[in-house]
């Protein structure tokens, strides 16, 4: 396999081949036991691209060998309060298992980056497993990491609560 054969977009929700590509990309995800394990619903994988397209503030980039889709970063715009700019949250981060170890999810994310700085962002932010030891060095490669507001109050968690 080439990595340099695979092309990375961004998507268009709009377009039927980046929807349908989204959805089966998010749905392999979901099945791994890094996206819990289970199928998307129906309704899930039907709805994705229309319910993103109405969110002004999502986008996706999507890798692709060829036709097929092999990659997909979701994303979502948010702000900091704290330098009054806004920020992206890289929300889902996939790449098919027949193509992991050649560099898609760099060149994704290295495109998620020019557009957060083409929107003025401040800062890039995810969240990544304990146990994702692969995904940690990778997004260590391109100057992610973990941070403290103050070291003293130890470093910051993501939790949930799910309505």
């Amino acid at each position: 396999m080439n990595s340099s054969a695979v092309r990375v977009v961004r998507a268009d929700y709009n377009d039927p081949l980046h929807a349908q590509a989204i959805a089966s990309l998010l749905d392999h995800y979901s099945r791994d036991a890094m996206g819990g394990g289970e199928p998307l619903p129906a309704a899930v994988l039907q709805s994705l691209a229309s319910e993103l397209a109405k969110r002004p503030h999502a986008f996706s980039v999507l890798a692709f060998d060829g036709d097929a889709p092999v990659g997909l970063v979701n994303c979502f715009e948010g702000f900091s309060t704290f330098v009054a700019r806004p920020l992206v949250n890289v929300h889902d981060v996939v790449v098919l298992d027949s193509h992991r170890g050649l560099g898609i999810s760099q060149r994704m994310l290295a495109e998620v980056e020019s557009i957060a700085r083409e929107r003025g962002c401040c800062k890039l932010t995810l969240e990544v497993l304990e146990g994702n030891v692969s995904a940690q060095k990778a997004y260590r490669k391109l100057g992610y990491g973990s941070y403290a507001l103050d070291p003293e109050m130890g470093k910051a968690m993501f939790w949930q609560k799910v309505l």
